[in-house]
Order: C-alpha cells, then structure tokens, then sequence
C-alpha cells in the first residue's frame, strides 16, 4: 500500500475512532476532540473530491458525503446523478475522481480508460432491486412477467394500450416514464427484458436522467408505468405502487423488499451498485480518507436511503481491493467480453483484469 494512502487511512481511524489527538497525512496534520455528547470536532483536511455517475448510486453518495462532512467540514465533496454512461465517459477524461455506476463498466469503456491512462479500482457498494412502478389506482396490474414487459417496452410494435397486453386490461393509453439513454439503469433493463436481441426499447417512452421526473410522472397519470432503482420507490410509496415481478426460474412472483433483493428471489431485477476509484486520486489525502469512509459506512447508510446491503464478505473483499490498490475490472474477461452472474461469483480476485 502506497505510503500516503496508509497515511491517510491512519487518519480516518483516529476520527471515527474518536481519539484525541494529532496525527500526520502527508503534509498534513488532523485534529480531532471529543466533546461532552460524543460529537467530533472539525477536523482540518482539505480538499475537493468530484463525483459522478449514477443517478440510482448518487443517494447512497449523498448520504456518505453528508455523515462525511460532519468529521471533515473543510472537503467539499461534490455528487451528481448525470447517468452511468455519461459518468464514466468524465471518469475516462480524469475529470471525476469517482464514477457512481448502476451497471459494472462495459469493454468500450474500460478501453476508453485505458487508452487514456485511467486505471481505476472497482467496489461494489450495496444491492440494489430495479422497481416497476404504477398508479396506485392502477387495480389491473398485481403482477407482470418478463413477457408482459417485452409487450409493453421492446420495439416498434409494442402495446400502445394496456388491453393490447392483455384484453382484460383497460383500453387506455399506457404512458412510459424510464431512466435516460445514458444511465446505467436504462441499459440493465434493456439487457435483462432484451436479452442478446438486436431488438430496442421502444423509442416513445418519456425519458430523463432524473428519478424524481420519473417519480412525478408515473404519479400524475393513472395509465402510467416506469422503472428505477428501489430507493426512489421507497420514498414515494404514498404515491406510486410496485408490480410485483415474476421470477422466471421459480415462476413465483416478488415483490423488491430487501430480503428478495439480498436472496435474489427479486429476479431477473435484483443487481449490484458499484464505485469505481481513479488510482491518480487516491494519493490525496481527502480522496483516499472519503473511499475508506465510504466502504466502512456504506452497509448502513445504503439502507438508510432505501437500498441493501451487501455480505459481509463482498464488502472485506472491497477494502482489500482498496488497500491493495487492486486496479480493473472483475466483469470482463481475458477476451474482453463482459461477464455476467451473481456478485459473489464474479467479484473474485482470479477474476481480476488489468
């Protein structure tokens, strides 16, 4: 482990810890005090992380940096939610220290950041249950199959009605609201509904990267549906109503509660989130402190806005990754395809591709 970073996570141990004390980061120098109801004093690291990325990832970011902030007051850390696909095309011109991804980085990208010098180290952060979501006066749809959303959002021909779905349902206009073109979230529900077909979604839906555009127009249409990341569900259930999704290995269906997502019985709709860390930052003191902070916070505070932690495990094989300075990916191979499966099976150090 490089000396800096040591260094620098020398010093998020004496924080959270709690100590009184000084300690050395480099050039330089934390103090911490511990008043009379547990509060830390300001520490004085300074600096400025940048991230981007994910709009289903940048809750659990802005959760992280909110608690973070509170220990170091002088980091100004910014977060935005600009999409997957835009995310990493910053991360690969080193304009991000941090990319936020609802889907591992795809071959395209991981040689993008090759060419242009950017290694990076990949962690997964928590689980996360992508939600179908409808009108709670939708009383038609209690539970829709992998089919049935073939129907409603592949191609051309898809069912501009819900009685084209099935011709109990009502013969309204179905009005989609889904993530945009370049979020991670658009492209794991194309794979998932799509598969390897050449087909697409279809071309009419209202699209933005924006999940609280989504929330708000699923809610003010009775005939609508859309998709996004669990914790936007979470926080308005009030408002919208979650079709539960059948599993196509056992044909039962689920709704995402954090036990379907964390066993996988949410499927084909249950999927990791990750960050991905530009080696070129992590010598900075403030970027090397926030990632630790991240990691030892994430299991909790991932739950706190509505998303699932991950095993234990998943989360020491991470903090090795980190600690080790452990750069590439664990979702392409040797041949540059990507790779596909549960977490605990791919996120393995022989898996590892620099």
């Amino acid at each position: 482990m490089p000396l800096n970073r040591k260094r620098a996570i020398g010093c998020f141990a004496l924080v959270s810890s709690l100590l009184v004390g000084m300690v050395g980061c480099g050039s330089k120098t934390e103090t911490s005090t511990t008043e009379s109801s547990g509060a830390v004093a300001a520490s004085n690291l300074t600096g400025t992380i940048k991230i981007n990325g994910s709009s289903t990832v940048q809750p659990i970011a802005n959760a992280v940096k909110e608690e973070f902030a509170k220990l170091y007051p002088d980091v100004t850390v910014s977060v935005d939610g600009k999409g997957t696909g835009n995310g990493f095309k910053l991360f690969q011109d080193k304009e991000t220290d941090i990319s936020d991804a609802s889907r591992p980085i795809k071959p395209g990208e991981f040689e993008a950041c090759k060419e242009n010098g950017v290694a990076f180290i990949e962690i997964p952060v928590a689980y996360d249950g992508l939600t179908i979501v409808i009108h709670p006066k939708n009383d038609w749809v209690d539970t829709l199959t992998v089919d049935q959303l073939k129907k409603i959002f592949v191609g051309p021909d898809a069912a501009k009605k819900w009685s084209d779905v099935d011709p109990s349902w009502p013969n309204e206009t179905i009005e989609i609201f889904a993530p945009g073109t370049g979020s991670g979230t658009y492209d794991y529900f194309r794979e998932v509904v799509i598969g390897k077909s050449e087909d697409a979604l279809r071309n009419d839906m209202n699209l933005s990267e924006d999940d609280n555009v989504l929330v708000n127009g699923v809610a003010g249409n009775p005939y609508a549906i859309g998709f996004f990341g669990v914790a936007y569900y979470e926080e308005s259930k009030d408002k919208l109503k979650a079709a539960k999704i059948v599993n196509p290995k056992d044909e039962k269906a689920y709704l995402p509660t954090p036990e379907n997502i964390a066993s996988g019985a949410y499927a084909p709709f249950s999927r990791p989130l990750f960050i991905y860390v530009s080696t070129a930052s992590l010598p900075r003191a403030e970027v090397a402190t926030f990632v630790s902070y991240f990691l030892e916070n994430a299991p909790s505070l991932c739950e706190r806005v509505g998303y699932v932690r991950l095993p234990d495990e998943i989360m020491q094989r991470g903090m090795k990754n980190l600690d080790e300075e452990n750069a590439g990916t664990h979702y392409i191979d040797a041949e540059g395809n990507s790779r596909s499966g549960a977490v605990a099976d791919i996120y393995q150090p022989e898996n590892l591709i620099k």
